[in-house]
């Protein structure tokens, strides 16, 4: 379906190096429920695409207890612990990474999404030579507390030179939820609304992929015959999401929907095989994807947008 970038604004104001750190780093206690655990180097991974360059930022880690309470929720335990065992992963918890995205186009410096809270970003951008101060465009992927919960600090925009841009469905549904997160991280600003197929910045086209949320987007970038997927949270899981696409997540609000957007975005990585930025990868979050069984087999990507 052809769409068009939508231009007006809508104003709901409601109140007056290429090598990245090291992945793997101590992490220190959360300053409050809304902060992830924030690394005490936060790192990022510097990577080439075309002309753009592209960031994932690791603004936070997180220890899950019980990941089969949040993965295939529709399959027994037997079945979870055998799909666990043969990727050596265990059962009784699980790491999830939040990883925003910097994507520096030549023209705009391009944020996706924020972490839970403004201090996990700020980290991340610090490590990576930048600052809030740098974004010209934040774009947000859909309306959960972990991506946009560094939006503002102190009642204050984190990123005060930013442009905003999200969906109109997602921002429609949240602003009609009475939810706290979106009223107070959201409402204040000034969004700009972006639909299926539209692109808010050249080379950055808007993917909808609906399901964990009503108006949840992936983007697509495509710089000098280069191609790279954002996915967001189409598959929160390199095995329990991305390996087994039917099976349920808890979080996806429309579960079926949710299982048919995975298969059908993670099957054009796959059949393009071109590389994509999944938000809870392991960090740093880029990779390769193979139809294999009833998904797709998660491959990390080494030196390949380094050359």
């Amino acid at each position: 379906m052809k769409t068009t970038w939508c231009n007006r604004r809508t104003a709901l104001i409601t109140a007056a190096g290429t090598l990245a750190a090291p992945a793997l780093l101590p992490v220190r206690a959360a300053a409050s429920e809304t902060d992830a655990e924030v690394p005490a180097f936060a790192p990022y991974r510097r990577l080439k695409l075309g002309a753009f360059t592209v960031t994932p930022l690791l603004a936070g880690a997180r220890a899950l207890n019980d990941p089969h309470g949040t993965f295939g929720v529709n399959v027994s335990d037997e079945e979870f612990a055998a799909v666990s065992a043969a990727a050596f992963l265990p059962t009784e918890r699980s790491m999830n990474f939040f990883t925003p995205v910097l994507v520096e186009t030549g023209a705009e410096t391009v944020l996706f999404d924020t972490g839970l809270g403004p201090e996990g970003i700020r980290a991340a951008l610090k490590a990576a030579g930048k600052t809030p101060e740098d974004v010209t465009l934040v774009i947000i992927t859909h309306m959960h507390g972990d991506h946009l919960g560094g939006l503002m600090a102190g009642g204050q925009p984190t990123f005060p030179n930013a442009r905003y841009v999200t969906g109109q469905v997602e921002y429609d549904h949240w602003a009609a939820a009475g939810n706290e997160g979106f009223d107070t991280k959201v409402r204040p600003l000034t969004f700009d609304f972006v639909e299926d197929g539209a692109s808010p910045v050249p080379g950055i086209t808007a993917v909808f992929a609906p399901g964990h949320t009503p108006g949840h987007m992936a983007y697509r970038l495509e710089s000098e015959g280069k191609a790279l997927m954002l996915t967001a949270d189409t598959a929160n899981h390199y095995v329990w999401s991305v390996g087994q696409p039917d099976w349920e997540v808890r979080f996806d609000m429309d579960k079926p929907t949710a299982a048919e957007t995975r298969k059908r975005i993670l099957g054009q990585i796959a059949e393009e095989k071109i590389p994509f930025i999944g938000y809870h990868m392991p960090f740093p979050a880029v990779g390769y994807l193979v139809a294999e069984g009833p998904g797709f087999r998660f491959v990390p990507a080494s030196y390949q947008l380094d050359l």
